[in-house]
C-alpha cells in the first residue's frame, strides 16, 4: 500500500496532462497540417458528442448576457422603458421576487428534464441496446433544452445580484428583468417541446430512421456518385502488383484500442519521406492490441524510378530508408486509436446499430418482429445506395506536379492558341506514386454483417425471413455487376436453408421455399430490373384461380 495516496493522484494527473500535450503536439506538427481539417472535425464531433458542451455554452452565454443587459439598463432612458407595454416597471422588491422565482423554477425544471432523460436512457438501453445510448446523449434538442434552463438560471442569479435597494432610479435593471421574464416563458414552452420530443424519440421507428440517416450520410462520404478516370489510370501502375515483393517491415499500433481513423495525407507524406508503401490490413472499427500487426511498410528499391519523381530538383532522388524511431513517432500521429468504439464516418458502425435493434427485437424478452422487419427495410435502403455508387479505392497515390519547363516555353501563335493549349493539357505528364494501400470492405461483407446477422437470429421467424427474402429482391434492382448478383443468390440460399432447419411446420417451410425459388428466378432474369416482383403463395394462387372460374 502507498503511504502517500495523494502522490498517486498527482502522478495520474501529470501523466494525463503529458498525454494530452503529446496529442496536441501531434495535432499541430508540420507533418499533420495536411490533415488539419479532418483532425479539427474529429475534435468538433467529440465536443458535440459530449453531453456537457451545449449546456456549458448556454451557461456561458447567460453569464455574459447578464452584465451586458445590466450595463445597457444603466445608460437607457427610464421613461422610454415605461412606454413599452410588456416591460417590467416595478420596484426592487418586485424585481427581486420575480428573479428569485424564475431562478428556482427553472432549476427545478432542469432537474425534472434530467430525470426524464435518465429514464429514457434506461428504457432505450434495455429495448434498443447500450450502443444506441449515444444517439440519445448527442441529441441536440435535448441538450439545448437543458442548456436553456441552466443558462436562464445563471442569468437570473447574476441579474439578481445587480438589483440594488437604495438606488431606485438605476438600481432596478428593468430591461434585464424583462428579458428574464421572456426567457421564463420560453423555458415553459421548451418544457412542453421536450416532453413531446422525448416521447417521439423513444419510438422504434424514429430510432431506426435516425440510424439510417446517419448510415446514408456516411455512405455518401465514402462512396462517390461518379468514377475518377485519372485514379483508374493510376491503379494500372506497375507498383500495384509488385510492391509485395519489396522488403517488408511489420507495423504495430502504438497502443491497444479501436482503430477510428487513418489520416491519409499525413501517411502519404510519411511514405514519401521514407521511400516506400504502407499497406494497412486493419479496417476502421477493428480492435487491435499493441502487439497486433496492422500492416506492413514496403521499402522501395534504391534504383526505382519513382525515387526521382519525389523532389522538385532534377536528377535528385530520395534514398529509401528503413523505419526508425522518428518513423514510428510520426506513424502514431497518422492514425487515431480510441479506447471505446465511436462512429466518425464509419459505415459498419451505423449499419450495426440497426442490426443490433433488429437482433434485440427478436430476443424472447422483447419478441417484436415488426421492429426487426423495419430494420431490414432500412438496411435495404442503405445497401441499395452502396451498390449503385462507386466504392472507395484501396489505393492512394502521391501525385507530383508536372515539370515547370513546359511553362517556360515561348507562347504559341494566337491563331493556334486553342489547339496548342489542348495538346499541352493532354501531353502534361502526371506522375502518380503508390503510397498507401488500405483495406476496403466489399458489399458482400456489409450484407453478411447486417442482413446475414439478422438471418442468424431470425431462423424460426417466418415474417422476418420473408422480409429478408424481399430485401434481396429489392437489392437486385440496384445491382451493377455479376458479383453482386451472386452475393444475393448466396444469401437467398442461406435464408432457405435456415427456414428448412428451424421452422416448426412443413407448410411454413414450403411457403418460404416457394418465395426463395421465385426470388432466385427473378434475380436470374436478365430483364428483372425492369419488372415488378410480387410473391404469390400457392394457396393464394389456388383461391384466385377458383374465384376467376366462378366469375365466368
Amino acid at each position: 500500500m502507498d503511504k502517500h495516496p495523494e502522490n498517486g493522484w498527482l502522478k495520474f494527473a501529470w501523466l494525463t496532462l503529458m498525454h494530452r500535450l503529446k496529442q496536441f503536439t501531434q495535432l499541430w506538427s508540420l507533418q499533420t497540417l495536411t490533415d488539419l481539417p479532418d483532425r479539427l472535425r474529429n475534435i468538433w464531433q467529440q465536443l458535440i458528442g459530449s453531453y456537457w458542451f451545449i449546456p456549458t455554452a448556454c451557461v456561458v452565454v447567460g453569464i455574459l448576457l447578464a452584465p451586458v443587459l445590466v450595463t445597457i439598463d444603466e445608460h437607457f432612458d427610464r421613461e422610454t422603458v415605461r412606454e413599452i407595454t410588456f416591460a417590467f416597471t416595478g420596484d426592487d422588491d418586485a424585481a427581486r421576487a420575480i428573479m428569485t422565482t424564475i431562478a428556482g423554477a427553472v432549476l427545478g425544471v432542469a432537474g425534472t428534464t434530467f430525470s426524464i432523460t435518465i429514464a429514457v436512457l434506461s428504457m432505450a438501453s434495455s429495448q434498443f441496446g447500450p450502443r444506441l445510448l449515444r444517439n440519445f446523449l448527442t441529441d441536440t434538442p435535448n441538450q439545448f433544452v437543458l442548456g436553456a434552463f441552466i443558462g436562464t438560471f445563471s442569468y437570473s442569479l447574476l441579474v439578481l445580484k445587480a438589483i440594488h435597494k437604495y438606488d431606485v432610479g438605476f438600481g432596478v435593471p428593468q430591461l434585464a428583468v424583462t428579458f428574464a421574464i421572456i426567457m421564463a416563458i420560453i423555458c415553459a414552452l421548451l418544457l412542453v417541446y421536450f416532453v413531446q420530443h422525448m416521447v417521439h424519440a423513444i419510438q422504434a421507428s424514429h430510432v431506426i430512421q435516425g440510424a439510417s440517416n446517419e448510415a446514408i450520410k456516411n455512405i455518401h462520404y465514402w462512396y462517390k456518385d461518379r468514377c475518377d478516370i485519372e485514379h483508374q489510370r493510376d491503379v494500372k501502375h506497375h507498383d500495384v502488383e509488385q510492391f509485395h515483393t519489396w522488403p517488408a517491415t511489420p507495423i504495430y499500433p502504438p497502443c491497444s484500442g479501436y482503430l477510428q481513423q487513418i489520416y491519409l495525407e499525413s501517411l502519404i507524406t510519411l511514405t514519401q519521406d521514407y521511400g516506400g508503401v504502407v499497406h494497412m490490413n486493419a479496417n476502421l472499427g477493428d480492435f487491435v492490441t499493441d502487439r497486433n500487426i496492422i500492416g506492413y511498410f514496403y521499402q522501395r528499391p534504391a534504383d526505382h524510378s519513382d525515387n526521382r519523381h519525389q523532389t522538385n530538383t532534377p536528377n535528385l532522388a530520395i534514398v529509401p530508408r528503413a523505419p526508425d524511431g522518428l518513423f514510428w513517432q510520426r506513424f502514431a500521429g497518422c492514425i487515431r486509436i480510441e479506447q471505446r468504439l465511436s462512429h466518425p464516418n464509419d459505415i459498419a458502425y451505423s449499419l450495426g446499430q440497426m442490426t443490433e435493434i433488429a437482433v434485440r427485437a427478436l430476443s424472447p424478452g422483447i419478441n417484436d418482429p415488426k421492429t426487426a422487419v423495419n430494420c431490414v427495410q432500412s438496411l435495404t435502403a442503405c445497401l441499395s445506395i452502396m451498390m449503385r455508387r462507386q466504392p472507395p479505392s484501396p489505393y492512394h497515390f502521391y501525385t507530383s506536379s508536372p515539370d515547370q519547363s513546359t511553362s517556360e516555353q515561348p507562347a504559341p501563335d494566337k491563331t493556334n492558341s486553342d489547339n496548342s493549349n489542348i495538346e499541352s493539357i493532354n501531353n502534361k505528364p502526371r506522375v502518380a506514386i503508390l503510397a498507401v494501400v488500405t483495406h476496403t470492405p466489399k458489399i458482400s461483407d456489409f450484407i453478411d454483417a447486417s442482413l446475414g446477422e439478422i438471418r442468424r437470429y431470425a431462423t424460426a421467424d417466418l415474417m422476418v425471413l420473408k422480409a429478408l427474402c424481399q430485401a434481396l429482391v429489392d437489392l437486385n434492382y440496384a445491382k451493377v455487376n455479376n458479383a453482386q448478383q451472386q452475393t444475393l443468390l448466396h444469401e437467398l440460399t442461406l435464408i432457405e436453408r435456415a427456414g428448412q432447419d428451424n421452422l416448426s411446420y412443413q407448410e411454413l417451410v414450403d411457403d418460404l421455399s416457394a418465395m426463395c425459388q421465385q426470388a432466385k428466378q427473378f434475380i436470374l432474369n436478365e430483364d428483372a430490373q425492369h419488372q415488378y416482383f410480387a410473391y404469390v403463395p400457392k394457396f393464394d394462387a389456388h383461391i384466385r384461380q377458383t374465384l376467376q372460374a366462378q366469375s365466368r
